[in-house]
């Protein structure tokens, strides 16, 4: 034998190591700082306004241009995960966003300010679409209920908490820590994708660039969602604007449409997004996303317009919501590997009617934020067990081929429903209130003996101090802003009415569904039950 024949073989190059815990703490942290900074950029608006010198129109686009970027890269994001790898992507674009992170609030006018949010947008735009694709293929199937549940728990904490922080860094540091608190948390999800996944193997299969399928159902997309971010504001169909984003956006949409059933080589299984039960399940998701936002913005519209609350105020209200979640999170997770995930998100819907119901009956001008605990931890829980279960019933119906299509549509899903469900819950706690206001107005009239017995009992407290006529004047802003806190409570006990009765049409939905086939997740739960070896479940 010779000598190189004889000579041993190169030993192949160390891999990086591979912790499934780190991949997913890693993606789970991309979700959480997608939902917190579109958060803030709600809460945190007035001061960003002032510092780049915008008033009230211009500055509404603030939060457009961020989350229109989020849905323009939804699509994309597919495309670039099955090209470049998931990990490379999600690489790429936390080290992007903590860059765009750093150098936003030090905008000096409202136009560089908006295309820092767009770019941030972009980045951060891939987060989410890729959750769920990379807790499918790189995680063991025994993780996947629980991924599932931190998936859930992540949009509910991150919503919920986003008051609390936001007052506090306006009152103790400065509103530029609004987008300098996502730096350390995006190099957080740099390091854990870096050194603790290893790097995406090759993809024989990559699908090919359908340049225009990605671009009509991008930009319809973003188009569609600012003409529903705007449309309240705008006065809807009143507004040519308006007009002029719903209906382009609809054609490219449209046109996507009829392109992906023609070409040789679509972008997306169109086969994979119509297939039983996902559209069912996708409206499911859309609505959940529809009650956590709605919520998020009725209790702070009560508290802020009848009570009077501030930002830091609100929060402290809302970050009591969210840390029980951290308690009943790994409760999800078991439910789910023991339990059909239909009766999981069953119970969740059931929670979050029960909920709606509390605050409808109950709820009075005289409320304050510990009358809100009781109803408002109940749909918080209610909210993650069903967003858990319907997700989880999703998964166990999909191949692992199908994951990163899946990821863009739930957060296609995700976003429209969360922005149309604001748009509508916004619209109709703005006319209810319009229509109270009147009614009480009908029985408020100049002249009136209880009106006048009313505004001399006012003028009689306002009176220290200053003159009758001034005392006057004041009595008559007093009353009318018991009209407005009336009016305003009438209108979000109509808004939670109204979602209530939404939760049950979509129990009907979940009830309605056959059972999930027997995916890798139930064998683990059945082998679980039965005390079968581990290593039966891991095949």
């Amino acid at each position: 034998m010779s000598d190189a024949q004889a000579a041993p073989a190169p030993s192949p190059p160390p891999q990086p190591l591979s912790i499934p815990w780190a991949g997913l703490a890693a993606v789970l942290l991309g979700t959480f700082i997608s939902t917190l900074n579109g958060r803030f950029t709600t809460f945190g608006l007035a001061d960003m306004r002032g510092a780049v010198h915008a008033g009230f129109d211009e500055g509404a686009w603030i939060t457009t241009a961020q989350t229109t970027a989020q849905m323009l890269m939804a699509p994309i994001a597919i495309w670039l995960g099955g090209v470049l790898g998931p990990r490379r992507v999600l690489l790429e674009a936390a080290a992007i966003y903590a860059i765009v992170s750093f150098l936003e609030p030090l905008s000096t006018n409202l136009p560089t300010l908006l295309g820092f949010q767009f770019a941030g947008g972009l980045a951060s735009g891939v987060f989410i679409p890729l959750t769920l694709g990379f807790i499918v293929r790189t995680t063991p199937p025994r993780l996947w209920a629980y991924g599932i549940a931190l998936y859930a728990l992540n949009l509910e904490l991150s919503l919920n908490i986003s008051a609390s922080l936001e007052g506090w860094y306006v009152d103790h540091l400065s509103w530029r820590w609004i987008f300098w608190q996502n730096i350390p948390l995006a190099l957080g999800m740099f390091a854990l994708l870096r050194f603790g996944v290893r790097p995406d193997p090759p993809n024989p299969d990559a699908p090919k660039a359908d340049v225009f399928g990605l671009f009509s159902l991008g930009v319809g997309l973003a188009l569609i969602y600012a003409g529903l971010d705007q449309g309240n504001r705008l006065d809807w169909l009143n507004s040519g604007l308006v007009w002029g984003l719903l209906l382009s956006g609809a054609l490219l949409v449209a046109a996507f449409f009829v392109h992906e059933r023609r070409t040789a080589h679509p972008f997306i299984d169109l086969k994979v997004l119509f297939a039983q039960p996902l559209p069912y399940l996708l409206v499911l998701v859309a609505f959940l996303r529809l009650t956590i936002l709605a919520t998020a913005y009725l209790i702070p519209q009560y508290l802020g317009v009848v009570r009077g609350f501030r930002a830091l105020e609100v929060g402290q209200t809302t970050i009591w919501i969210a840390a029980p979640q951290l308690i009943f999170c790994p409760l999800a997770g078991l439910m789910l590997r023991r339990m059909d995930p239909r009766i999981v998100s069953s119970v969740g819907f059931i929670f979050i009617a029960v909920a709606c119901l509390m605050v409808a009956h109950g709820l009075t001008s005289l409320w304050g934020s510990d009358q809100f605990l009781p109803s408002q931890l109940l749909q918080a829980v209610g909210q993650s067990l069903a967003l858990s279960g319907v997700v989880f019933f999703a998964i166990l119906h999909l191949k692992p081929k199908d994951a990163l299509t899946f990821g863009a549509a739930i957060q296609i899903a995700r976003l429209m429903g969360g922005q149309g469900g604001q748009a509508f819950i916004v619209t109709l706690v703005r006319i209810r209130s319009q229509i109270a206001s009147n009614h009480i107005g009908l029985h408020v009239q100049a002249g009136d003996w209880q009106v006048a017995q009313r505004l001399q009992a006012y003028a009689a407290i306002m009176r220290r101090g200053v003159g009758p006529v001034t005392a006057s004047d004041r009595a008559v802003a007093v009353l009318s802003g018991v009209v407005r806190s009336a009016a305003t409570t009438q209108g979000v006990i109509d808004g939670f009415v109204v979602i209530g009765g939404l939760t049950a049409l979509c129990l009907i939905i979940v009830v309605a569904r056959g059972a999930a086939p027997v995916g890798p997740a139930s064998h683990i739960s059945l082998f679980a039950r039965r005390g079968s070896p581990p290593q039966a479940a891991s095949s």
